[in-house]
């Protein structure tokens, strides 16, 4: 039995082609420069200062470097350590001179017990560094989470692109290098991007540029879409039904998702309704009239007090932290 595959699947070069291409040329749009990776002038200062002492010390992270693989930031993980090395070392002397600054003011001029104001120095000299070392080495994957909300909330229409370009019967490299031109599907289009930087710079076959896409990006979804596109391919299957499946899967998940949101904010509105405006009333009536009443409990300069902190900080504590959550919960859903 005679089988055709259309032309869009037809895109995997050849180990025989591939050694005779070698290294080539690639032509730029007139007056665009190649964009080389630079450090700045503090990376590069803290590569020189503590590089050595890093590759001395620093032990192989692979956790790491894909954080920073899957997060874009294009640094080696030694140079990322260092960096990070020595901003808590700064921090750790700006502490230390602060601590000592202090403590000296407290015992000579406000004459507060040695032993206190040594705890105090000790806290100022360890909490900074080892905050800003913690802050600074999760910032990869904190990166790269952001990036998969991205694309998690975008793919569902960037499916519905790929499907519309591979029903025109559109090469799979193609597809990839016309998403990287499209600016509103956000990090898919970074992830695109570099498909197609393996595929023409640097001479990679589309599917073998593909399954390295899947191990770098963070998004489970995309990763699975993009070893399906490898699959089908390399079985001999069609893809034009394989990205319309994708499409419709994505459209219905995404219908799901916006519903679980709706009803994740509906929570939301009756719970601020009853914390931050029901409970806060009936306790600001209870207290005003525990103060008024003799012997109600306290002192009613105590009950006053309390009374305060709860107008002036409770109320718009929460109040601000029901809209916080709100707004960054709007925010991660819209596209």
């Amino acid at each position: 039995m005679e089988t055709s595959k259309k032309q869009y699947i037809k895109t995997k070069t050849s180990e025989k082609e591939t050694e005779e291409m070698g290294p080539h040329v690639v032509r730029l749009p007139t007056g665009v420069l190649p964009e080389y990776v630079k450090l700045t002038k503090y990376q590069e200062f803290s590569w020189r200062t503590v590089g050595r002492l890093v590759q001395l010390r620093s032990k192989a992270n692979p956790k790491l470097e894909l954080s920073l693989l899957q997060a874009h930031m294009r640094m080696r993980p030694e140079e990322f350590v260092a960096y990070v090395w020595m901003t808590a070392i700064l921090v750790a002397v700006i502490a230390a001179a602060i601590a000592i600054t202090l403590g000296g003011l407290f015992v000579a001029v406000l004459g507060i017990n040695a032993a206190f104001v040594l705890i105090f120095s000790v806290m100022i000299v360890v909490i900074p560094p080892v905050l800003a070392y913690v802050v600074l080495m999760s910032t990869p994957s904190s990166k790269a989470k952001t990036r998969k909300r991205d694309i998690d909330k975008r793919i569902g229409a960037a499916m519905s692109f790929i499907s519309a370009m591979a029903s025109a019967d559109v090469n799979v490299d193609v597809i990839f290098k016309e998403l990287s031109r499209q600016p509103i599907y956000g990090e898919i289009k970074n992830e695109a991007e570099w498909i197609t930087r393996d595929t023409e710079l640097l001479g990679i076959d589309i599917l073998s540029a593909i399954s390295k896409a899947s191990q770098r990006t963070p998004s489970s979804k995309f990763q699975e879409f993009l070893q399906g596109v490898v699959t089908t391919s390399t079985s001999g299957g069609q893809l034009k039904p394989y990205f319309l499946q994708k499409a419709e899967q994505f459209e219905k998940e995404s219908k799901l998702d916006m519903r679980s949101q709706l009803e994740t904010l509906g929570l939301m509105a009756e719970t601020f309704v009853t914390v931050v405006v029901a409970f806060p009333l009936f306790l600001v009536v209870i207290m005003a009239i525990m103060a008024i009443v003799p012997g109600g409990g306290g002192s009613a300069t105590t009950t006053v007090m309390l009374l305060w902190l709860v107008v002036v900080l409770m109320i718009p504590i929460s109040q601000f932290g029901f809209i916080f959550f709100i707004w960054n919960s709007t925010k991660e859903s819209s596209i």
